[in-house]
């Protein structure tokens, strides 16, 4: 992954907007948190900056330690973050918060699933035909979202201990504590064991840039997590403006929790989007897989931990129709990612699967 060049450079050779960006994003941000109101025609655009500014840290991040670390940094960072604002809506929440994580990480999969990934092999596939990407990473990822996915947010439905959609405290402590291992398993199969399975098979050795120095990645990577506070941040300022919006239209309030995910995730999505568009699609399946990934097996095990020591109620199981799309978009990965090589027809596909689920969302 390479970092993107520009004309006016500023302090260690980032560029004066990615400098500016984070730092006007995090200043909104503490001016939230202090209650002062801003309007969100002054938001929106800030908003919007920030996530431009926070792909180009991570790629300057990325293009220094190499892939896939550097797509791993991304999807790491934005999902601490996302559990951070998760956590704490559960505990301003309270017990009128049960179904928040399920329905954000449920969001988050069919956003990464099937909007980022149905995007990338669109925009990949329009431009160059067919790409090419190493199965074996692919495969790796996809054995563990299944279980991870299934054992999350189905199989609470169908347990004896409780009545309804959520697991007694011992299930829910075991399934916490078995999502975390199956999680850095694989981050240590990806980084350490079998690092060779997330490289692009057809890219050819010596073909980027030098890399930037350490003190550019280092500044990149403070600027970067200002950027994604100010985002997640500023998205949840704007939830207000989203909800009285969702509420004019007439849809359900579950749009609200789909628009509030897509936003944290759109440093990603954007990045994504940018490598298959470069033709590293390899890039895009290791940061959208990933991200999928962490969303789960680190967003769950936090918010049982929250749910255990505080004694709050936590709804995991989805919905009958949510199971379906479920389901769908789990064999849907695993047909389109089964060759190594992709074509519009699969990114099309993913995309109407999206499609559906948004409609859905808005007339159940």
């Amino acid at each position: 992954m390479t970092a993107a060049t520009h004309t006016h450079a500023g302090p260690l050779g980032l560029p004066l907007w990615a400098w500016a960006a984070p730092l006007v994003a995090l200043a909104i941000a503490g001016l939230k948190l202090l209650h002062v109101e801003l309007p969100p025609l002054l938001l929106a655009p800030v908003l919007i900056v920030a996530v431009l500014s926070a792909v180009h840290h991570a790629e300057v991040i990325a293009h220094r330690i190499g892939e896939p670390y550097g797509t791993l940094v991304l999807a790491l960072a934005v999902t601490t973050i996302e559990v951070a604002l998760i956590v704490s809506l559960m505990i301003a929440g309270g017990t009128e918060s049960t179904e928040l994580a399920r329905d954000t990480v449920f969001a988050a999969v069919m956003i990464i699933l099937n909007g980022i990934v149905g995007l990338c092999l669109l925009v990949g596939g329009t431009r160059f035909g067919e790409q090419s990407y190493n199965l074996s990473g692919a495969s790796a990822a996809l054995t563990v979202l299944i279980p991870l996915t299934i054992l999350t947010m189905i199989l609470p439905n169908q347990t004896l201990t409780t009545p309804g959609p959520t697991y007694a405290p011992s299930q829910l402590a075991f399934v916490a504590v078995i999502s975390v291992i199956l999680y850095l398993t694989f981050v240590f199969v990806q980084t350490v064991r079998h690092r060779d399975y997330f490289l692009d098979p057809a890219a050819a050795p010596g073909s980027h840039a030098a890399p930037p120095a350490n003190s550019t990645a280092l500044a990149a990577a403070g600027l970067l997590v200002a950027a994604l506070v100010g985002v997640v941040m500023i998205g949840k300022a704007l939830a207000p403006a989203i909800e009285a919006g969702v509420a004019a239209l007439g849809a359900p309030q579950a749009l609200v929790g789909v628009i509030i995910a897509g936003i944290v995730l759109l440093p990603e999505g954007l990045a994504a989007v940018r490598a298959a568009r470069a033709d590293r699609l390899q890039d895009s399946l290791n940061l959208a897989l990933g991200s999928a990934l962490a969303s789960i097996g680190l967003t769950i095990p936090a918010v049982a931990l929250v749910s255990l020591l505080l004694g709050f109620p936590l709804t995991l199981g989805l919905d009958s129709e949510d199971v379906l799309l479920l389901i769908l978009s789990l064999l849907l990965a695993s047909l389109s990612l089964r060759t190594g090589r992709t074509t519009i027809l699969n990114g099309v596909v993913h995309l109407v699967v999206f499609a559906t689920y948004i409609f859905l969302v808005i007339i159940p």
